[in-house]
């Protein structure tokens, strides 16, 4: 009896914890205390975010420099934590800079605010930004950080378009950026020789990536730098298809990015992948749901698209493991049926493999569901997208027809020397009521795409407080304000160059109607943002 019962703890000990003996035991051991570590982590980040913010405080408000070093020092302290507040700051340090009149420190902050532009994936914008920036002589630290902003967007966008056409062009403008980069950083630094590493990756060239990278194990290297540096040789080591080793450095950058609070990380994504083709699946899914709650963390666009892909399959491949696993233990149980407890034993098993079961269901559904929320949202912002650029492409013909016609008349006047007709056809054009088209155009396509947007606007008032609109009046200055805002236009400035009103008339506006609203005004543009096209 005892001998049958210790065979069969025996087999269920090798089922359940048969792929557990790995030589990367004791480092993803490491990994799963730290994760648990990680609010601990988090805190004392923002710890350190408060106590810069309260010296903020105490500056005085005509010391700009000061003012200035403090914003540095809380976008670094954002840079990879979060972007709201890392573009939050870079916008302040662009603005502080311009008042201060400073060409160099404008020029910094700019490349600052495009650093961040590129982390959260705004791949568009970032091009557009950076290509805005003149270098030409600043300090070569500017110029540096400059030249590896660049580099990093091209081979971002090699990796992310994956084209055989487009791609070598993108690696090639890359390693161009990178190289004059290098001309500029000591050669025996940590950077020099993580960088020129790095080129050689993207190029292909592994074993000079390998012969030039610095050591990992060297003393001075912070937590970011080792995070970096490891996740890039994880990288080349799977690119060399040494895939124990490329797993062992994705850990070591895991835990590091984990202990400086980084939350614009590749590790974690892929020492998952990793660990998923290797046959671990429930490291993996660990793995996955951190690299998830990072990119949600710090809003990093693509990680998020990127990291939701490959949730579902592994989560799939996870529960198919269980199921198996169930298999397996009433297969076992079919042979002691007659002892009680073997039978306990088992039932308790099955009853456990059974919740892991739908704790793991829950989480394909609660994945599902956030999937489908950014799919929602992608799908949105391309119908907004579709319908604004047929409506400015409408609205670009008929101006420059008008135009055309305009011309032609001119033309004529003047052939036929008649300037004080000319003078009458001048003074008729009515810009008033072009601009009063535009607005009424950009109504139509807006109430197209939203067709209750007024109504439910309207909702966030009490009766006395909701907008009546006037008869064949489609929006008014109100709704058009918060319209712009529902479509992704929220710069104040930008909103009153659309509206031909000034900075200070558009906030008045805004504060106006938050205050009249049934919601608190930090809740107000959220409720705004929540009202869904047709």
């Amino acid at each position: 009896m005892n001998r049958i019962l210790g065979c069969l703890i025996l087999l269920i000990s090798m089922c359940m914890g048969a792929y557990g003996k790995t030589p990367m035991d004791s480092l993803l051991r490491e990994l799963n205390r730290t994760m648990e570590k990680s609010a601990t982590y988090d805190s004392i980040k923002l710890r350190g975010i408060d106590s810069i913010k309260r010296s903020l405080t105490r500056a005085a408000s005509n010391d700009l420099p000061l003012r200035f070093h403090i914003y540095q020092q809380l976008y670094e302290a954002y840079k990879v934590f979060s972007f709201d507040s890392a573009f939050v700051y870079a916008r302040q340090l662009q603005q502080l800079a311009e008042e201060m009149h400073d060409p160099v420190r404008i020029t910094y902050a700019k490349v600052k605010l495009g650093y961040i532009l590129l982390s959260s994936g705004m791949f568009t914008e970032t091009s557009s930004f950076v290509n805005t920036i003149d270098v030409t002589g600043m300090p070569d630290s500017i110029r540096t950080e400059f030249y590896l902003m660049k580099g990093r967007l091209y081979f971002d966008l090699a990796d992310y378009n994956q084209d055989k056409y487009y791609t070598p062009s993108y690696i090639h403008m890359g390693s161009t950026y990178i190289d004059s980069a290098l001309q500029l950083i000591p050669v025996n630094s940590f950077e020099y020789k993580y960088n020129r590493g790095h080129l050689y990756f993207k190029m292909g060239d592994i074993p000079s990536a390998l012969a030039v990278y610095p050591n990992l194990d060297q003393p001075g290297l912070n937590y970011r730098q080792l995070a970096i540096s490891a996740c890039t040789l994880g990288g080349i080591y799977e690119a060399a298809h040494n895939p124990d080793t490329a797993i062992a450095l994705m850990i070591r950058s895991a835990i590091a990015d984990i202990k400086s609070s980084t939350k614009e990380t590749m590790a974690s994504y892929s020492l998952a992948t990793l660990l998923f083709e290797r046959g671990d699946v429930a490291t993996a899914s660990r793995c996955i749901e951190k690299a998830i709650a990072e990119a949600v963390f710090y809003g990093a666009r693509q990680r998020k698209v990127m990291v939701s892909s490959i949730l579902p399959i592994i989560e799939h491949e996870r529960i198919n493991t269980a199921e198996e696993r169930n298999r397996s233990l009433l297969i076992y149980a079919s042979f002691v049926t007659l002892l009680l407890i073997a039978l306990v034993v088992l039932a308790i098993t099955v009853f456990r493999q059974v919740q892991k079961l739908k704790a793991a269901q829950h989480i394909i559904t609660a994945a599902h569901l956030k999937q489908q929320e950014i799919n929602n949202q992608l799908v949105e912002a391309n119908k907004i997208k579709e319908e604004y650029v047929g409506y400015c492409f409408n609205i670009n013909a008929n101006y420059i027809g008008k135009i055309e016609k305009i011309k032609h008349a001119l033309e004529q006047k003047l052939a036929d020397n008649k300037p004080n007709e000319l003078k009458f056809l001048v003074n008729n054009i009515n810009i008033r009521q072009e601009r009063e088209e535009l607005f009424t155009n950009f109504d139509r396509v807006f109430l197209k795409i939203f067709p209750h947007f007024v109504a439910e606007f309207n909702t966030l008032f009490d009766k006395d407080n909701q907008i009546i609109l006037k008869e064949n009046e489609l929006l008014n200055t109100d709704l058009r304000i918060f319209a712009l805002i529902r479509i992704g236009i929220s710069d104040n400035e930008k909103i009153a160059s659309i509206l031909e009103y000034s900075v200070n008339t558009i906030y008045a506006y805004k504060t106006k109607i938050k205050k009249r609203s049934l919601l608190p005004n930090e809740a107000f543009e959220n409720r705004i943002m929540n009202i869904k096209a047709l």
